[in-house]
């Protein structure tokens, strides 16, 4: 199953990638193909008025953080919890070695288990805190920072990708250890069901025992939360700059130039924050595994080329528009 599943994450990623790499080429050859994929990519103020069949409210990207923090949260609870009882890379408190009974056998049995292994089972653990983090606050601003637009609209094939990506991507940061988590999640609830209250009066749970094992990481992992929080920190402030913008102004479909934080060097600076967030992931994860790579090569291919059309759409919008503005990476597109 688990090797099932890896491979399956990794093909659908690649499949995603693709297309948006051929339509990337600047080829006339290929400008038909590009409008097609362009056309399922746009959402919102770059959407014309005439391409509204087949498309949803723009305010539906509620339902992809919905089913992101739902999807996280059970995934982190459970990775957390097979890496608290099974694979702890801390020896267990004094008071916990009076009460916690199967808890330390348990322990005591991880010791057969190769010390990468545990690492690696932590780093998935360290990996959904922070997408937790990330898809929590992503929430929250769909609910209360943007007000979109009753015009605005998005492709119902963006709409299904948007689904895709926040079921995917938290499972591709744990994918390596989802057959243990997942036989391990079944013994649980198998066992909660034959012994009932009993059973959770013996799951004792010491927060700094959780806590200590996730500061035994190494330094790439805590580099990768600076990275992870860097940019997470300027989408926040852009963000805040987009929602105040819709606030402000005279008219629903009223747009203007954003000014502040990363808008004074690129046009869609929220969309090179959350490359420079998933980047953190990537630095977190150790930068080993391939299905997080390509999960980090979808996010940047999916926001080049929709950065690349927003890019465009402000300087037809805007005589005035700023020229020392690029698309998405400073300096260089």
């Amino acid at each position: 199953m688990e090797v099932g599943l890896v491979g399956l994450l990794r093909t659908a990623w690649i499949a995603a990638i693709l297309p948006l790499l051929i339509a990337s080429v600047p080829s006339s050859r290929l400008s038909s193909f590009h409008g097609a994929v362009l056309e399922f990519a746009k959402r919102g103020k770059i959407m014309k008025s005439s391409s509204q069949k087949f498309t949803v409210p723009q305010k539906f990207f509620c339902h992809f953080y919905l089913v992101a923090v739902v999807w996280t949260t059970l995934l982190l609870v459970t990775t957390g919890m097979y890496a608290y009882k099974t694979v702890p890379l801390v020896y267990p408190t004094f008071p916990s070695q009076l009460t916690g009974g199967s808890h330390i056998f348990s322990w005591h049995k991880s010791h057969s288990i190769p010390i990468s292994y545990r690492y690696g089972v932590w780093r998935s653990v360290f990996l959904l805190l922070l997408m937790e983090v990330q898809v929590l606050r992503r929430l929250f601003e769909t609910i209360y920072v943007f007000n979109y637009s009753s015009s605005a609209r998005m492709h119902i094939f963006g709409y299904l990708t948007g689904l895709f990506f926040y079921t995917a991507a938290p499972l591709s940061l744990c994918c390596n250890n989802a057959l243990e988590v997942y036989k391990f999640s079944l013994n649980a609830v198998a066992e909660f069901i034959v012994k009932g209250k009993t059973t959770m009066q013996h799951m004792e749970f010491d927060w700094l025992e959780f806590v200590s094992s996730l500061l035994r990481l190494r330094w790439l992992q805590w580099t990768g939360a600076v990275i992870f929080f860097w940019g997470w920190i300027h989408q926040r402030n852009c963000h805040a700059i987009l929602g105040s913008l819709r606030e402000h102004s005279g008219q629903n479909d009223e747009y203007v130039i954003p000014h502040g934080d990363w808008f004074e060097v690129v046009s869609s600076p929220h969309y090179l924050a959350e490359i420079v967030i998933y980047a953190g992931l990537v630095v977190a994860s150790g930068g080993t595994d391939p299905t997080i790579w390509l999960l980090f090569g979808f996010v940047v291919s999916n926001l080049v080329f929709a950065a690349a059309e927003t890019h465009r759409w402000y300087l037809k919008k805007f005589k005035n528009y700023p020229s020392n503005r690029l698309a998405i990476i400073p300096f260089v597109y």
